[in-house]
């Protein structure tokens, strides 16, 4: 095989950081050179809109996947919560990579915990699955949407555009901002978006020499639960764009699988487990997605889908 391959992957400083990391795991193991082509995606490229009105799935990837497609690029870096479940035909996720720690976490201007957070704070966040879930807990904050890279949300705030901020506590680290983190907020009240803290990559089925690869990059733990996730998202018809959160956990071979659904301002809302063999995943997903629409789940998408009349995005 050639002795370089071409990675594509979207410009910003995150997913140059995760594209490098998955070129140092390639050339650590197979001792090949890589070549990183930035693209820009649809939603780099739409920054004066909130992600909720821009209405489009894949976002972040499917300008990406067309140059896959197209034989422009060797293999994809994502991150594993922008993919949506359907995966275009003659692509494949190969891999996910061990996750990092995929909880959200909470940054204030003035030290505040999701707690003790004053009445009126303004929270701001571009996801509308932290915005349900946020009301759910604290009905009396104020959300505003924020859009850009970590530096640009980080230096709104400290403007004074508002009080706090929400991000992916493993885009945090990545990026070397861990120390700005006033709180890693707990699962039991957000729950991350499904794949949230894993890299995924993606390459074409039918490459016999990339494919073999990127599998052998994978870790089974992170796959198993992802698919597991993935499988309820899919299950529940949100692709990655309803106020939807999942969490699986593989241990001792046993995948434990919580997920939420909840409406938009965060009143209507449903949570629930599921737990099962780690070797099948998807229906773990697929079962626990019935338990959720069974529990209301299936009124709360419902609403959400005539309010909007299309889908709604969510972005860490």
């Amino acid at each position: 095989m050639s002795e370089k391959v071409i990675i594509g992957s979207r410009g910003s400083a995150l997913a140059i950081w995760q594209t490098n990391f998955v070129a140092s795991l390639l050339a650590e193991r197979f001792a090949v050179e890589a070549e990183i082509v930035r693209i820009k995606t649809t939603g780099d490229k739409i920054l004066d809109s909130a992600l909720s009105k821009i209405g489009s799935k894949g976002l972040f990837v499917k300008e990406i996947e067309i140059a896959l497609q197209k034989g422009e690029i060797d293999l994809a870096v994502h991150s594993a919560k922008d993919v949506p479940t359907e995966i275009p035909e003659g692509l494949i996720i190969a891999a996910f990579l061990e996750r990092e720690d995929p909880r959200d976490a909470l940054i204030s201007r003035n030290g505040y915990t999701l707690a003790n957070l004053p009445s009126n704070s303004v929270v701001a966040t571009s996801s509308l699955r932290r915005r349900a879930q946020l009301l759910h807990l604290r009905e009396d904050l104020n959300l505003t949407d924020v859009r850009g890279n970590v530096d640009t949300r980080l230096r709104k705030m400290n403007e004074g555009q508002f009080d706090a901020i929400i991000l992916a506590k493993a885009g945090l680290k990545r990026l070397g901002r861990e120390s700005d983190i006033t709180e890693v907020i707990s699962t039991k009240w957000l729950l991350p978006a499904v794949g949230q803290g894993s890299i995924a990559i993606e390459c074409r089925e039918d490459d016999d020499i990339i494919r073999p690869m990127v599998e052998s990059l994978a870790h089974f733990e992170t796959m198993a639960a992802i698919k597991a996730e993935r499988a309820l998202m899919r299950a529940l018809e949100g692709g990655c764009q309803v106020p939807i959160g999942a969490l699986g956990k593989v241990e001792n071979g046993q995948l434990k699988l919580e997920a939420m659904v909840a409406s938009l301002d965060g009143r209507k809302y449903v949570r629930d487990t599921n737990f099962g063999d780690a070797s099948r995943p998807e229906r773990i997903g697929f079962e626990l997605a019935e338990k959720l629409l069974g529990e209301g789940a299936d009124s709360i998408l419902a609403e959400i889908r005539s309010l909007s009349g299309r889908w709604l995005s969510d972005e860490s």
